[in-house]
């Protein structure tokens, strides 16, 4: 919602750049208790209260879920979607296929599944996840979100700064005003 009414109203381009968000996780996953255990400033229950208020205030859905699934697939099959027209639609079925479904997104058939569902070429998605043909490019998007300094998930970034979190839109407006003030100096 934030990031359509940016494009709509500030002309923004969106541009998608994978994170290497917990790429230790394991094949079959890993628990959200065993992930956030010896932290004792982490209170899942509130950070889950937070985050659900916030996804409410946009008018997104946001599930409970209890496991962290390793992404790199569906970030590499997210790449190759980008260069597919409607594309875009993917990332939001993957998001509420993970956030919201809990859906284990580690999985080849659960992505050909959204994939499909999206009305991208399941085939295609077939032939990037057996060739790995989009590794390189998530590859190169790990690089950038180390040099940008990327710690967590979402971080917008426009021109050279950024904010990490789902941010209310305000944020991310005064983000792409100052942007254009920096592009406007030269």
């Amino acid at each position: 919602m934030r990031i359509e009414k940016l494009k709509a109203e500030h002309n923004v381009k969106v541009e998608w750049v994978h994170f290497p968000l917990h790429p230790e996780t394991p094949a079959e996953g890993r628990s959200l208790a065993e992930l956030f255990a010896g932290r004792s400033n982490v209170d899942r229950k509130a950070m889950h209260a937070q985050m659900k208020a916030r996804m409410d205030a946009e008018g997104l859905p946001y599930g409970e879920r209890t496991m962290t699934y390793n992404s790199r697939l569906a970030q590499e099959l997210g790449k190759w979607a980008d260069t597919q027209p409607g594309g875009e639609a993917y990332h939001d079925a993957m998001f509420r296929a993970y956030f919201v479904e809990a859906r284990d997104i580690s999985k080849p058939e659960i992505l050909l599944e959204i994939a499909g569902r999206v009305g991208l070429s399941v085939a295609g998605a077939h032939a990037v996840l057996e060739k790995r043909t989009f590794k390189t490019a998530v590859d190169r998007d790990w690089e950038l979100s180390r040099r940008y300094g990327v710690t967590g998930v979402p971080t917008f970034v426009a021109g050279r700064q950024g904010v990490v979190g789902a941010q209310p839109y305000e944020i991310l407006e005064k983000l792409v005003h100052e942007a254009a003030k920096q592009s406007e100096k030269g």
